[in-house]
């Protein structure tokens, strides 16, 4: 009795051993899962619609499939082809294996298969010679995955992995390219070639030998007869289609954002806030519209959801694989024209300067050695601020910036996150006003969101699920109402009142602007629930005579916004604090006239304070440059004179706002040229032009 036990116990602890080593085996060997993490990376719609795929890093085509994405009349064939014990078995089919083995030695080929699903998911994973000692692997690396995965794990690995000719791995790819469609939509003959596409990938690549290809799907349908899956009725009319006898192209929607995305985040999987059906409408719609230009204009448009800010269209350009077609023209900086003047008219709003009933002067005017004109020569003479904007005129804009302050206009689209490109190194002047800067679409776009919001700015989303970005006030909800208001009694474009302008779907408050040259043609405009901006123009920048946003940009637009869903919110109601008034001469006396400068007050009631300049550094110095080891490697600005707030630039770009006995800090990037701006509140300036440099 003691013996028995004795050995009892030796056997349990064999035994224990024994699994123990394998288990260490196991973890010191795993199998080799490089290949199924080695995706095409692919950016979806915010309902997973697949928009653009990008080839591997080896160079395939293989694109994540999961059993749910495929229609179930394939993974019915499937099993019944490869593997109908699937779901009992733990990776080999004993019964199956055996019955091969016997098949071979009894005719001395291979009469039927006996590998599992796992066991190709195993060959695939570390492709092999076909031997018996990389079979007995094959065995092993089967029963491993099995224990590390689920069996829809293990499938989706064959869905993604099988070879389906040339480049092409995995069930997704194959269909995409084969058929256009994804493998849901299957029919029966096109389900069937591609479960026999993996036992021959290239001897019954359909793009290159059809009739091998038709053979190979016949056989496996004629299978699925003999098994009960399918009907012979059914499998007639499937064997009576051809094959695809070409390779289609992959899905190229919104390209240029999906580059963008894949370069910047390096994710295989990224879902956008894209909506499939508006990103499609979008694209047709610019191909439509640049099929009209003769000259080698392009489209650019850009969809913005008001509430959420999800970009839910983005066409960076309408021919991705032409000439200059992969620059995005959406995020490109151009110059916007008249498009930003509303930002001028809402500050202005918004520090009481102004009130859209208010008498403004459309007259030749100078301001020191800049002397705008209207776009058309003509002038009008007395307007009010309302018609001024609904007409775009330059004389009364430039008259509003003045008295506002370019600094203070450009700091505020800045803050709001617009990423404003300038010319010169100086401080912004006047010529801001009426397109003097650079600014991208997409960027415009986020502005004009913002005034649909009640005046508060926040970036643009594309990635779904992202957080919120920080909000910013570029002015009150009193100001965007008076915006909204004006904006939408811009008069349409000469033509569009025939026809389908007559029944307005949604009210639509929008702004046109046409850069100088004629390099640029701008529309944007906002309803209730949308925002959306257009750009026509040439990628290389040069003018295109003529071609006024007016007529170029503003039908696009209006036609996009034909394409969008009901605004299901209503608009706004009216703010507190904004004056309703019939004319004029209803509002209080201070706004019923707008003057160009401040009037001076009956009797100075401040000391008066000397203009700005620079103390450090003076104009011409080489500064030394920090060491790079020093505990605080800032150089000190400072400046006598001025009103506070000062504020100072380096190269244009600014550096901060500070009080007039406070030094501003600056860490200089490296040696060179830098011209160093202070600004005061009353918008008197100085200037340093200097070198920075390493001291040895």
């Amino acid at each position: 009795m003691n013996r028995w036990r004795h050995r009892l116990i030796v056997g349990g602890f064999g035994a224990f051993g024994f699994l123990c080593a394998l288990a260490a085996a196991d973890r010191a060997n795993p199998p080799d899962m490089t290949r199924a993490e080695t995706l095409s990376p692919e950016v979806t719609a915010r309902d997973g619609t697949l928009l653009r795929a990008f080839l591997s890093k080896d160079g395939a085509w293989r694109i994540k499939t999961k059993p749910e994405q495929v229609g179930p009349r394939y993974l019915a064939m499937l099993r019944a082809y490869e593997d109908k014990r699937f779901e009992r078995h733990w990776g080999v089919d004993v019964a199956a294996l055996t019955r091969a083995s016997l098949q071979f030695l009894s005719a001395g080929r291979i009469v039927s298969g006996g590998s599992t699903l796992t066991m190709q998911v195993a060959r695939l994973l570390e492709p092999n010679p076909h031997s018996l000692p990389y079979k007995f692997l094959q065995i092993v690396r089967a029963v491993q995955l099995e224990l590390r995965y689920s069996k829809d794990e293990i499938l989706s690995l064959y869905l993604t992995l099988a070879p389906m000719g040339g480049n092409l791995e995995g069930v997704r790819a194959a269909s995409l390219s084969y058929f256009g469609k994804e493998p849901a939509a299957l029919d029966l003959g096109q389900a069937a070639l591609l479960v026999a596409l993996p036992q021959s990938p290239t001897r019954q690549r359909p793009d290159r030998h059809a009739r091998a290809a038709k053979a190979g799907r016949d056989k496996v349908l004629s299978r699925m007869v003999d098994a009960g899956v399918i009907s012979a009725g059914d499998a007639r009319v499937a064997m009576q289609d051809g094959v695809p006898f070409a390779r289609q192209p992959m899905p190229l929607n919104a390209p240029h954002l999906a580059q963008r995305l894949v370069l910047k985040h390096r994710n295989t999987q990224i879902t956008t806030t894209l909506d499939a059906g508006i990103q499609a409408a979008a694209e047709r719609l610019a191909k439509q519209e640049r099929a009209y230009f003769d000259d080698g204009a392009d489209v650019a448009l850009v969809v913005v959801e008001n509430k959420t800010r999800n970009v839910v269209a983005y066409v960076g350009g309408t021919d991705y694989w032409g000439r200059a077609g992969q620059v995005d023209l959406a995020a490109r900086n151009r110059s916007p024209g008249s498009a930003l003047k509303p930002f001028i008219y809402g500050l202005a709003f918004d520090n009481l300067l102004l009130h859209p009933a208010s008498r403004m002067e459309d007259v030749p005017t100078n301001f020191g050695d800049y002397a705008p004109k209207d776009f058309d020569g003509t002038y009008l003479g007395a307007v009010t601020a309302r018609d001024a904007l609904q007409m775009s005129l330059n004389i009364p804009a430039v008259m509003i910036l003045d008295r506002v302050g370019p600094l203070a206009f450009t700091m505020s689209l800045q803050n709001a996150g617009a990423r404003l490109a300038f010319p010169t190194s100086d401080a912004p002047s006047l010529p801001v006003a009426l397109g003097g800067l650079g600014v991208p679409l997409s960027d415009v776009a986020m502005l004009y969101a913002g005034i649909a919001e009640g005046g508060t700015a926040r970036g643009l989303r594309t990635i779904k699920h992202a957080p919120d970005q920080p909000a910013h006030r570029m002015f009150g909800p009193v100001a965007a109402y008076y915006l909204r208001e004006v904006l939408s009694g811009v008069a349409l474009p000469d033509g569009w009142a025939m026809g389908q302008g007559l029944l307005k779907k949604r009210s639509i408050g929008f702004k046109t602007g046409t850069s100088y040259g004629y390099r640029d043609a701008w529309a944007v405009g906002f309803s209730n629930d949308y925002t959306v901006a257009v750009w026509v123009g040439r990628a290389d920048g040069t003018p295109r005579p003529g071609h006024v946003g007016r007529e170029a940009g503003a039908p696009i637009l209006l036609k996009m916004f034909g394409q969008l869903p009901p605004d299901r919110r209503a608009a706004p109601p009216v703010p507190a604090g904004a004056l309703l008034v019939r004319g004029t001469d209803e509002l209080p006396p201070a706004l019923r006239n707008f003057r160009r400068q401040a009037e001076a007050p009956a009797a100075p009631q401040t000391v008066q304070v000397p203009p700005p300049s620079i103390a450090f550094p003076p104009n011409g110095a080489v500064v030394p440059l920090p060491e790079v080891s020093a505990k605080d490697p800032t150089l000190q600005f400072k400046a006598d004179g001025g009103r506070a707030p000062l504020t100072w630039l380096v190269n244009g770009a600014p550096l901060g706002s500070f009080d007039r006995f406070a030094p501003a800090l600056y860490t200089p990037e490296g040696e060179g040229l830098a011209r160093v701006t202070v600004v005061d509140a009353d918008g008197r300036s100085a200037t340093s032009e200097i070198r920075f440099k390493k001291m040895r």
